[in-house]
């Protein structure tokens, strides 16, 4: 087994350690490694007037995406788990799901045929692309309050604050958004990673001038080598500084929770 999984993780970093080797290669031509050293690709792709505005437009959608996320997850999230009918909850849970199963190439078609025609000609606009972005992403972020919910046992605290006289917007303040923080955190990174690296919906919605920083990284691997591996370079950095991000915050409300139920045993 050790084996194994020592192969699995060479066949996992492999493909990285190549395109960071490539990005600093001088040449890669019909050998099996590159040859010389050069920072020269991503001095190029600084230069690069599409990818510097590719980038910011990647970097808006994601601010766009995880502000209308926060804004809908919250209050749909507390909706759901406050559910009187169990059935409710879990269509409404089962519903959410949807984006996630449904392929993308099935969402992007379904969004070129409502949003091209004369009553709606949205399409290649950067509000339908954020749109998109909210549709894919979202799902995540609920999910992952509607656990942190349960597992804090919400329904309770509120509960016990009820009988002290504390009203709704009082409760929703002072307990659930300061219990939510760290899930909302974790959630948020895990938006930006989604929507930092997404591909195929934007590619078919986008328009020219709204291009996202993966579609125009397509474009670069039909010319040099170097160049493209750099520009990949620079997403893949971007995708783990959004995991590690998602992993401390994640980290930081597990260690919550534990102090949480710690403490009613220690009372105890």
């Amino acid at each position: 087994m050790a084996l194994v999984t020592a192969l699995h993780l060479v066949y996992l970093a492999a493909p990285i350690v190549l395109l960071v080797m490539g990005s600093f290669g001088q040449s890669w031509t019909n050998t099996l490694l590159p040859t010389g050293f050069t920072t020269h690709w991503y001095e190029e792709l600084a230069a690069d007037a599409s990818f510097r505005r590719a980038f910011v437009t990647s970097l808006k959608v994601l601010a766009a995406t995880a502000v209308i996320d926060a804004l809908i997850a919250v209050p749909a999230a507390y909706a759901i788990h406050n559910a009187a009918a169990r059935g409710v909850r879990v269509a409404a849970r089962i519903a959410s799901l949807m984006p996630v199963a449904v392929p993308e190439l099935v969402l992007g078609f379904g969004f070129i045929l409502v949003f091209s025609s004369s009553t709606l000609p949205w399409l290649g606009s950067f509000e339908l692309l954020v749109a998109a972005h909210v549709v894919l992403t979202l799902p995540y972020l609920l999910n992952t309050l509607l656990a942190d919910m349960q597992a804090l046992g919400l329904a309770q605290l509120e509960a016990a604050a009820a009988t002290l006289g504390a009203g709704f917007r009082q409760r929703f303040a002072d307990i659930v958004l300061p219990s939510l923080r760290h899930s909302l955190t974790s959630g948020l990174v895990m938006v930006a990673a989604l929507s930092i690296g997404e591909f195929q919906l934007s590619n078919l919605i986008a328009g020219f001038l709204d291009r996202t920083y993966p579609i125009v990284l397509l474009q670069a691997f039909y010319g040099a080598t170097g160049f493209a591996c750099a520009a990949t370079v620079v997403l893949l950095v971007l995708a783990m500084v959004a995991a590690g991000g998602s992993a401390l915050a994640a980290a930081g409300g597990g260690r919550r929770k534990r102090a949480a139920v710690a403490g009613p045993a220690e009372g105890n």
